[in-house]
């Protein structure tokens, strides 16, 4: 495998792994600031209540967006096999 091959599949990898992450991360990160918003309005200084809500937005992200991020996954690992086998390793 030459070194441009294996840069480019790190791109890859790089680039899938962004962009299936982001919407997880995108949700908990607007969760936990209005749920840390609402906390410094209320004088409400529990710890543990961020816990709930994210867990019910990133579940929520993951069943609307579950099957794009599987599709990303799949599309990936069938250019993976493609190039292994397209240069022989």
């Amino acid at each position: 495998m030459s070194i441009e091959l294996a840069l480019e599949v790190i791109e890859k990898m790089l680039l899938t792994a962004i962009l299936v992450a982001s919407p997880v991360l995108g949700v908990a990160l607007i969760v936990g600031l209005l749920v840390s918003v609402i906390q410094v309005v209320t004088q409400v200084q529990e710890m543990t209540l961020t816990f709930v809500p994210k867990m019910i937005a990133i579940v929520a992200v993951l069943f609307l967006m579950g099957a794009w991020m599987l599709g990303m996954f799949t599309e990936f690992t069938i250019e993976m096999f493609r190039v292994a086998f397209a240069h022989g390793s």
